[in-house]
């Protein structure tokens, strides 16, 4: 009796136990087990660490709205080497509104007009850079990213002394106009003011002494930001005859720049090129020389540096380790799967059937369905 009354007992706090029980056939070690749980985990730090990568990167926003700032003054930074001498040509701006500004700010410094070696190789690679941001705008945000931190896009000076005859100008500096459309011209003669304008002191000037093969090693608008390259940086034309017009019809668009290094209003422009032979008597008229007309346009560009925030990696993350987890156990019940029904391993007979308990009542009695004989 007192056996009797254990047994009760123990059947009824075996009842009251609300946690169930886990099949012995989940807790098997198996090969195929420890091969998947193995693949599972590689994945998962594959992608975590590939994930960790994502993270530190970061991308470029690019927002755009209204220009409302019209009052300011805009700066353009000029580096431009003339094939004449300097007491030969003037450079100068005039604007949409008949206003010459000052070049003041501009120096005139007469240089050789061939490269050195060392100069040669280096315009050459930036041409190629320039090629390549035409064929892909995608590496535009590399440049963006890495302001301030590549390299100087400025002429290196020469390593050498040069032999020759110094026979072309250099004009570098920068000048403060409007924000209006403008013109931004170097031609013959130095410019002096005028009731209608300007003019240029030309006439003393021989037409044979004229060339205005040029390189233009720099030519921005805005505030100078190392490491920015400009569509028309290490542009170089060669004139094929004296009285020849270069010119450059040039659309900036204000740009203001926000990156984890630097944070800058500067500007971006867009240029189309043209240049033809003055010839009045085919009918081709104008001055010989090489002009800028620039136009500015009225929307503005933000363009931010964006970084993905910690609580989406650590979703991600979760989203990995999770999606793993449920597709390896499911492709490892399939795989189990079609492996017993190739091996043809469902026959009748073969397994012993799982004991099933059965309550009277009183006691929890053990009792077989089946035998191995299939006896009842």
């Amino acid at each position: 009796m007192r056996r009797l009354n254990r047994k009760k007992a123990l059947n009824f706090v075996k009842e009251l136990d609300a946690f169930p029980k886990v099949p012995e056939s989940y807790v098997e070690t198996t090969a195929s087990g420890g091969t998947v749980s193995v693949l599972a985990f590689t994945a998962m730090a594959l992608l975590a660490f590939f994930e960790f990568f994502v993270y530190q990167d970061t991308w470029m926003k690019y927002e755009y709205e209204v220009d409302k700032d019209f009052t300011s003054k805009l700066r353009i930074n000029i580096d431009i080497t003339v094939a004449m001498r300097c007491q030969f040509v003037g450079a100068d701006v005039l604007d949409l509104a008949e206003t010459m500004v000052a070049s003041d700010g501009l120096q005139y410094e007469p240089v050789v007009f061939d490269l050195s070696p060392q100069q040669r190789l280096w315009q050459r690679t930036l041409l190629l850079i320039q090629n390549r941001l035409r064929e892909e705008h995608s590496l535009q945000d590399v440049i963006f990213k890495n302001v301030m931190k590549g390299s100087p896009t400025a002429l290196p000076p020469r390593e050498d002394d040069p032999t020759q005859a110094l026979n072309a100008c250099r004009i570098h500096g920068h000048l403060y106009v409007n924000k209006v459309a403008g013109n931004f011209h170097i031609t013959v003669g130095k410019a002096i003011p005028h009731p209608r304008g300007h003019a240029h002191l030309a006439a003393l000037v021989s037409h044979e002494t004229y060339n205005f093969s040029h390189r233009i090693d720099h030519l921005s608008f805005g505030e100078v930001i190392p490491g920015i390259l400009n569509p028309l940086d290490g542009t170089e034309k060669v004139s094929s005859d004296h009285n020849q017009m270069f010119q450059y019809f040039i659309t900036i668009v204000p740009t203001k720049l926000q990156t984890y290094r630097v944070s800058a209003d500067t500007h971006q422009y867009s240029v189309t090129e043209r240049e033809r032979v003055i010839n009045h008597a085919a009918g081709s008229h104008g001055v010989s020389g090489i002009f800028m007309k620039y136009d500015i346009s009225s929307l503005m560009v933000k363009v931010t540096e964006q970084h993905m925030p910690l609580w989406q990696f650590l979703v991600r993350l979760c989203g990995i380790v999770g999606g793993i987890f449920s597709t390896t156990g499911m492709l490892h019940g399939l795989v189990g799967f079609s492996v017993d029904v190739v091996c043809c391993r469902f026959k009748l007979g073969v397994y012993k059937p799982k004991s099933m308990t059965i309550l009277d009542g009183h006691v929890n009695s053990i009792t077989p369905l089946l035998t191995e004989n299939g006896e009842h």
